[in-house]
């Protein structure tokens, strides 16, 4: 189900994979403007995005699945980047402020306990954010995109997942209302696109863009004991001690 990290290069090295960052980015500053001070965390194949607060951010660092495979991140610079296992990533608990999720859940084998792990090291006043292809979206019928591949989600089904991992939805965003196709036209009318999708609200966004915060003090199903009923006596009962038969 995992995309080789290889192709993942590859597609945003191209002119669409250019433009459908650009209009994820949009989608993820609307949430977060900035992250200034901020323990950010990466995790999937977040490096096209985790530009956006590499520069103000305290510590900005991307894990990579196993499965996936790894790149030097960044370019030039010293490694930001690891390959981890995804179920245990290498990280107290509470150490990071905010998590980027970008072909994670989707792709992952069990997205149930990939969150519960991020519920771990994800501090107490922490928010996390996920793109998620959209089941109804034209993206995920398109092998030529990442998008296309592992399982969409419709909104309904990422906030049922959420909730079962003690994580609670505070904001939603949409963003790719383009057709995943490479032609000039196409491409020139990104941002018309965007805006025509938003302000309609069209359900065919590409990608859903959800944050969500921890659920620090998670409800916890009471066990109740079954007590036992005991009849009463109306009267007391003498049990009759043993008699010895004398001859």
């Amino acid at each position: 189900m995992t995309i080789d990290v290889v192709d993942l290069r590859e597609f945003y090295s191209r002119r669409l994979g250019i433009v459908a960052r650009q209009m994820i980015n949009r989608g993820i500053r609307e949430c977060w403007p900035n992250a200034e001070g901020q323990r950010v965390l990466g995790i999937g194949y977040p490096t096209p995005y985790l530009g956006l607060f590499r520069e103000d951010a305290e510590r900005c660092i991307a894990f990579m699945p196993a499965a996936q495979g790894v790149l030097k991140w960044p370019t030039g610079r010293p490694a930001l980047a690891a390959l981890v296992d995804e179920f245990s990533l290498p990280l107290p608990d509470a150490a990071v402020d905010r998590i980027l999720l970008v072909h994670a859940l989707e792709m992952s084998d069990d997205p149930a306990a990939l969150l519960r792990e991020v519920w771990r090291v994800l501090s107490p006043s922490g928010r996390v954010m996920a793109v998620i292809p959209n089941r109804r979206g034209v993206w995920t019928r398109s092998d030529n995109t990442p998008f296309g591949h592992g399982r969409p989600y419709s909104r309904s089904q990422i906030t049922d997942l959420l909730r079962q991992t003690w994580f609670t939805p505070t904001g939603w965003g949409e963003a790719l209302f383009m057709p995943p196709y490479a032609g000039r036209w196409v491409l020139k009318s990104a941002q018309m696109w965007e805006r025509a999708g938003a302000a309609l609200s069209l359900p065919f966004a590409g990608v859903h863009i959800v944050e969500a915060t921890k659920q620090v003090y998670r409800a916890i199903p009471a066990k109740r004991e079954r007590a036992r009923l005991i009849p009463s006596l109306a009267k007391p009962v003498l049990v009759p001690s043993s008699t010895v038969t004398r001859r």
